[in-house]
């Protein structure tokens, strides 16, 4: 198993949002109701990031099976419900603060950055295949039905990938639920002492 701290995690550049994070932390009155009000948007956002990352297998293949077959960035989505789920549970003007300054800096910096970035490096390795995936299956709101490629393109990517715990400690997603886990107490500890 793989170290599930990711160095890339503690660097300065995301000093800000930790140390913004901690404010909305502190500042934050959550109760038993705003617990259990957004554990099911956490819970929902770490189940979507594990069964992403566990089909994921980066820069080898391009990833269409499991979520990529519903939403292009699941992982990103996942994130998202996970920040929600957050937000929720600090409850009253910090939760909405929170959440506010979450779907900003994710709609308007990070989200478009990234999107583009990766995109461009998909279309470049993956050509034609990946531009029929990309005009498939929307960034972030999921299709219902799975996005299936037909031929000729189906020859070309294996669409019935399954999932593996492989892959999942391979992505270094046990990090990310360790993280949460931690958050979760944090947040129970603090509705304790209120």
């Amino acid at each position: 198993m793989r170290n599930p701290i990711r160095l890339k995690n503690l660097s300065s550049r995301l000093l800000p949002i930790y140390f913004i994070g901690a404010v909305f932390f502190f500042l934050a009155h959550p109760t038993l109701g705003s617990f259990c009000f957004g554990l099911p948007a956490l819970v929902a956002g770490l189940f979507l990031r594990a069964w992403g990352v566990g089909h994921l297998v980066k820069t080898e293949r391009l990833t269409v099976s499991g979520p990529y077959a519903h939403v292009r960035n699941p992982l990103y989505l996942g994130t998202l419900l996970v920040g929600l789920g957050f937000s929720l549970m600090l409850s009253g003007w910090v939760g909405w603060g929170s959440l506010s300054v979450l779907l900003l800096w994710f709609g308007l910096v990070y989200f478009p950055r990234k999107e583009q970035i990766e995109s461009n490096r998909l279309r470049d390795r993956y050509g034609e295949t990946y531009q029929a995936y990309y005009e498939a299956v929307p960034a972030i709101l999921p299709r219902q039905k799975a996005w299936r490629a037909e031929f000729p393109l189906a020859n070309e990517i294996d669409q019935s990938l399954k999932w593996s715990f492989e892959r999942y400690d391979a992505n270094n997603e046990l990090g990310t639920f360790l993280a949460c886990v931690l958050g979760v107490g944090l947040v129970v500890l603090r509705a304790m002492a209120a």
